[in-house]
């Protein structure tokens, strides 16, 4: 649904956002009202106070619970399937293992984020993490201590790469509405990534990881006996280990295809964009379904069927595992389909209208303005990619007057990205899907993940902002 015509000037739209979002967490802290319940009663009250026409309260509503389900439910559904195979078969800990024997137990973390890096080139945060899901969970059994030390900075490791990288939406988004070039902030990009991720998600995590222990959660584990697999027969079993567990180079095959995929439709609509693909070519069109995200980890859930099956469990012994693993997650998909539903009915208000009209001419130095005004956005609506586009739309006119070059349109992508990344709350539906995954209740997730995303915008802005002096 598209934002209607503000009823009430930024302050009063801001003051409204602010009361529901103070209720919500009163309703889920302090009430103990079930998350998924406040969510949608605060969201029709918000509409209601926002001067949303009633009539239109409910496509307001269903507009952004279904668009966020619509991206989310499928990724989730398939990905913990995935994880439910790699770890009822042993493939999670056969990969926990060859990474830790590689890259030692103190080192465990910085190598989980280093390929998240890697592999959050091409493919979305959520869909990056919940295929990273069991590899995160078994190390952290493994090794035992809080699973944000391992969790954070993986998540995290995606966060960067999805705000600041192209071919990620965002970034290109934001690059052609200031009509900058997209292979240059590609190329920078990738080195402010990974340094704002170290210094704002890697080793902030450490800190909060030994500062608030979370057990890792069953959520691929099973609910019997505590997670364990009712159908063991040995102690190998027990420990969620079978004996004849896939070799590396199978889960390395299957934890890689999903990623191969998406980067091969990212690649071919690059260059059916370039024109160097015809539009019309058939072929393009098969390789772009493929490689659509929810077909890929379908297609990765079928291989991983095929590879792992065999010898180890039949199709009905697969057919339980995933109804296990489905029913676990059935909560974590409608909470983050409602905090989809927050975030659309502030956006419907005109909040973001109504604060892009009122922060247009801050007369501030354009990064820092750039930066404040997606922030801004992005606390208020909570959709990153809103943020982004909505303040890229907002300065472009300054930047193409000032006559600005390439590299500095790049590092006001940055700047964007950044202030699109910090403050994550709960108007954001990735608040709740990373709150949910890691077992963590409201509190603990606004004083981890909240403060880990706020370092990480913090520190890319902070490197953008040096790097625009220089230039």
């Amino acid at each position: 649904m598209e934002a209607i015509e503000p009823a009430y000037g930024a302050g009063v739209l801001l003051l409204i956002a602010a009361a529901a979002v103070a209720l919500l967490l009163f309703l889920i802290m302090k009430i103990k009202l079930h998350a998924f319940i406040a969510l949608v009663l605060v969201s029709v009250l918000t509409a209601v106070a926002a001067g949303i026409p009633l009539a239109d309260v409910p496509t307001a509503l269903m507009s952004g619970f279904s668009t966020t389900l619509g991206s989310v439910a499928l990724l989730v559904a398939f990905g913990v399937m995935l994880g439910r195979l790699l770890e009822h078969t042993g493939g999670a800990q056969v990969l926990a293992d060859t990474l830790i024997g590689r890259f030692g137990e103190k080192r465990a973390p910085l190598a989980l984020g280093v390929a998240a890096l890697i592999f959050g080139f091409p493919i979305f945060f959520d869909a990056g993490l919940v295929v990273f899901l069991p590899i995160i969970f078994t190390v952290a059994r493994r090794f035992g201590g809080s699973v944000l030390k391992y969790g954070l900075p993986t998540a995290g490791a995606f966060a960067a790469m999805h705000a600041i990288v192209p071919p990620h939406p965002g970034p290109v988004a934001a690059a052609d509405l200031m009509e900058g070039d997209i292979g240059l902030t590609l190329l920078m990009g990738v080195p402010v990534a990974i340094i704002g991720w170290f210094l704002g998600a890697h080793l902030v995590s450490q800190w909060l990881g030994n500062r608030f222990h979370v057990s890792v959660p069953d959520l691929l584990f099973g609910k019997q006996n505590g997670g364990v697999d009712p159908d063991a027969d040995d102690e190998a079993e027990r420990r969620g280990v079978r004996k004849e567990a896939p070799p590396f180079g199978t889960v390395l095959l299957i934890l890689l295809l999903p990623f191969l995929l998406i980067a091969l439709n990212t690649g071919v609509n690059t260059l059916r964009t370039d024109g160097v693909i015809p539009q019309d070519a058939v072929w393009a069109d098969f390789l772009m379904l493929i490689g659509q995200t929810s077909v890929a980890l379908l297609i990765t859930v079928i291989v991983a069927l095929i590879l792992l099956a065999p010898g180890r469990f039949s199709m009905s012994k697969a057919g339980s595992l995933f109804d296990d693993a489905l029913g676990s997650i059935a909560a974590i998909i409608l909470i983050t389909g409602a905090g989809g539903m927050f975030g659309g009915v502030l956006r419907a208000s005109g909040i973001g209208q109504a604060l892009t009209e009122s922060l247009g001419d801050l007369g501030l130095p354009l990064i820092v303005q750039a930066f404040l005004i997606a922030t801004a956005l992005r606390v208020a609506q909570g959709s990153a990619t809103v943020a982004i586009t909505t303040t890229a739309g907002l300065i472009s006119s300054s930047v193409i007057a000032e006559g600005l070059g390439d590299a500095q349109i790049a590092l006001l992508v940055f700047a964007i990205a950044a202030g699109s990344t910090v403050l994550s709350h709960v108007n954001d539906s990735g608040f709740w899907l990373v709150g949910r995954f890691f077992g963590m209740d409201v509190k603990t997730t606004l004083k981890t993940w909240t403060v880990m995303e706020t370092t990480l915008g913090l520190a890319i802005f902070g490197l953008s902002a040096v790097l625009w002096l220089v230039l």
